[in-house]
């Protein structure tokens, strides 16, 4: 019986030393989870991974009637990492309903470093897509200082509050 209690404290022991590492890499530790910052932009890549998916997008405009340039001229990109692929598929967040061009608004924690436009999504809060017109095809985009959860038509996914 003594074996038995020994080798069942030795198992419980190597779990949670190999478990350490796993539990490691899910750290969310690199983003400012006391700022919140909200973002509305066009969907560059959707980038599918077993352990963080990411979206990768072009901030609009502040007039939300183009796309939004740094002081270089290029684009403003940025990037938000989420949950695994396989727990954001049952949440409606997937490849094809945030594919290129698709235009949407988000509330991440930004990287603590800054200088780098990347994101952790806030657990729990919605993706919101903004929808496309019937008659011409194209995104309705939120008025300047709104977001695309202010759009009549707009889908929430990963969430029902934004």
């Amino acid at each position: 019986m003594r074996i038995v209690k020994t080798s069942l404290v030795a198992a419980v022991v190597l779990v949670v030393i190999l478990s350490a590492p796993v539990l490691a890499h899910h750290s969310f530790a690199m983003y400012d989870q006391t700022k919140v910052v909200t973002l509305t932009g066009v969907v560059k890549q959707f980038v599918p991974q077993a352990n963080h998916a990411e979206i990768h997008f072009i901030l609009l405009a502040d007039d939300h009637k183009s796309l939004k340039k740094g002081a270089d001229g290029k684009p403003v990109e940025w990037g938000v990492e989420m949950a695994g692929t396989a727990q954001l598929v049952p949440q409606g967040v997937t490849a094809q309903t945030y594919g290129p061009g698709t235009v949407f608004s988000v509330h991440l924690h930004p990287l603590r470093e800054g200088g780098s436009n990347f994101g952790a999504r806030v657990p729990n809060s919605a993706i919101v897509k903004c929808p496309l017109d019937a008659a011409t095809n194209k995104p309705k985009l939120p008025e300047p200082g709104k977001h695309c959860d202010s759009v009549m038509g707009s889908t929430f996914s990963g969430g029902k509050t934004f």
